[in-house]
């Protein structure tokens, strides 16, 4: 039986860092400016169009997702109420945006593209299982955005030089778990506990997200030592502790900001960039 979702509109606000989250452009900030930091942490030389590209793509993947998700559930926050409400400007302005991606792509190295096709298709896989199934058989969405997210931002570096790839594993590792934090900590913010039930891995790891919060700080605090990806890990550190502490002080902070702000904590790379060689 076809049922009829009824979209409410959003509280009103002129928040930047409300709007900067209601437009989808959080996660691109985070994206481009993980790229170009991975890559001068590491003494790469990237093409400005590398992450500008990466800023387009991940826009075009979250505002589509968050599109589908307001066409499809019931249980929504104010960004899908948002997409839904503007749903013919994000359509239109994903149109665009795909456009000047594809114009990027020419300035892009050979190698990175091949890779990029490549994680294209299994995202697209992943995308469509989705929006269609609710199995519990498939990837979590709080890890498969942390694995996806990782390699996306890692792939330029290592196409461009492929003798780091050895030497950034760890750090990729370790950036996917902070994302993969994140997602987390905003689904535990975002969820009542009556609501439906996440995936088995999921209540996992929601049952003890602080303890998860500190190993991530822990294992980063231990690459710094160990590892020639220094700033790459101390960024993640600092994430980490940003995070636990938003997750401490939730109920003083709107939901909105509070989602926005979860995506704030993880600009650390911003506080290193004077220790950047």
């Amino acid at each position: 039986m076809a049922t009829t979702i009824q979209i409410a509109a959003p509280p009103h606000t002129r928040s930047p860092l409300a709007l900067w989250h209601l437009l989808s452009l959080d996660a691109p900030t985070v994206a481009a400016l993980w790229t170009w930091f991975i890559a001068r942490a590491s003494h790469v030389r990237l093409p400005a169009a590398a992450p500008a590209a990466m800023a387009l793509a991940v826009w075009i993947v979250y505002a589509a997702d968050r599109i589908l998700d307001a066409s499809r559930n019931t249980d929504l926050e104010a960004r899908h109420h948002f997409h839904h409400r503007h749903r013919r400007a994000f359509l239109a302005g994903i149109t665009l945006a795909a456009i000047v991606l594809a114009s990027l792509l020419t300035h892009l190295d050979p190698a990175a593209i091949g890779i990029y096709l490549l994680e294209g298709a299994f995202l697209v896989a992943w995308f469509l299982i989705v929006h269609t199934t609710r199995g519990a058989h498939r990837l979590p969405k709080e890890i498969a955005v942390g694995i996806f997210f990782s390699a996306a931002v890692f792939i330029p570096s290592v196409a461009r030089e492929p003798a780091l790839r050895p030497a950034l594993l760890p750090s990729a590792i370790l950036f996917a778990s902070l994302c993969s934090l994140n997602c987390l900590f905003i689904y535990s913010w975002e969820h009542r506990p009556s609501g439906l039930q996440p995936h088995a891995t999921t209540r996992l790891a929601l049952a003890h997200l602080p303890a998860f919060a500190v190993a991530i700080t822990t294992t980063a605090a231990t690459l710094i030592l160990l590892t020639h990806a220094k700033p790459i890990s101390a960024a993640c550190s600092l994430a980490a502790v940003l995070l636990l502490l938003l997750h401490r002080n939730r109920h003083r902070i709107t939901r909105t900001h509070l989602r926005a702000a979860a995506d704030l904590a993880l600009l650390t790379p911003i506080l290193l960039l004077p220790f950047l060689r």
